[in-house]
């Protein structure tokens, strides 16, 4: 993709909505001078990584374009802009199409986003593994001591212990949450899980995090734009505006349901 190409249809496609900046910064919690800079292709004012994916998903779905297909425009628009090369000296050679780069560049792409998802898909088994086997451990009561050893003693403890340890294992692995934490820049992060603190401390940028809850998270950052969270692998919405401080609540309301009752990745 030619450079200009992905930008120059991002603010077409706005401008045929009739969309301003400011209508997508307040829908999308998306600073200007990051709107501005994908529209222009200006990727060294942008944080990098999933927070440029984020963006670009946020920007197609408010205007209701497809999502996965303008996240592939950026990823190609964003690979000719890191492979790109001075001119080689004039040869007698001839070049090879220049439908066999591209080409390359998305089998890489698809080979990458396979990986990810295969390893993303993994952790969230691994993570409601662990969460059922923690609910599991901690649901079981400490059981007294009969002072008498009767059979009749013996047999009313076990009825009545055995079905609360299958109920509250089915609970736990149902309502298990888990949650990815990304910073672009350093700030002072607070981390609520059900009704345990788990974090509150300051963040360096660059920072990766996983937590894991069973019914709800609460986050508050000092700085909002500095923070990407993903809920079972979905990206959430900011926690405020950008460059001020935000708080917010994530329970499994927040995942969007797929046909079949999945959430989709």
């Amino acid at each position: 993709m030619a450079k200009g190409t992905f930008g120059e249809r991002l603010k077409r496609e706005r401008e045929m909505r009739e969309v301003s900046l400011q209508e997508i910064t307040a829908a999308t919690r998306i600073g200007p001078r990051f709107l501005e800079a994908l529209e222009n292709e200006e990727w060294e004012k942008l944080p990098g990584g999933i927070f440029n994916r984020g963006f670009v998903r946020s920007i197609a779905r408010y205007l209701g374009l497809d999502e996965e297909g303008l996240i592939s425009e950026y990823d190609l628009a964003r690979g000719d802009q890191k492979n790109s090369a001075p001119a080689p000296y004039q040869s007698a050679i001839p070049s090879p199409p220049k439908w066999i780069p591209a080409l390359a560049i998305l089998a890489l792409l698809g080979l990458l986003t396979g990986v990810f998802l295969a390893g993303r898909y993994a952790w969230r088994r691994y993570t409601a593994h662990r969460a059922a086997q923690r609910s599991s451990v901690s649901s079981i009561p400490a059981q007294a001591a009969p002072e008498v050893n009767s059979p009749q003693a013996m047999n009313a403890v076990s009825d009545s212990a055995a079905p609360a340890s299958t109920t509250t294992v089915s609970s736990g692995a149902d309502s298990a949450l888990s949650l990815t934490v990304s910073t672009s820049a350093a700030t002072r992060v607070r981390i609520l899980a059900d009704t345990s603190l788990l974090l509150d401390s300051e963040l360096p940028a660059g920072e990766n995090r996983r937590f894991s809850a069973k019914e709800r998270f609460e986050v508050t950052a000092g700085d909002s734009s500095a923070v990407l969270l993903e809920l079972n692998g979905e990206i959430m919405r900011p926690l405020g505006a950008p460059g001020s401080s935000g708080t917010i609540v994530l329970t499994q309301k927040d995942l969007r349901q797929a046909p079949g009752g999945t959430s989709q990745p």
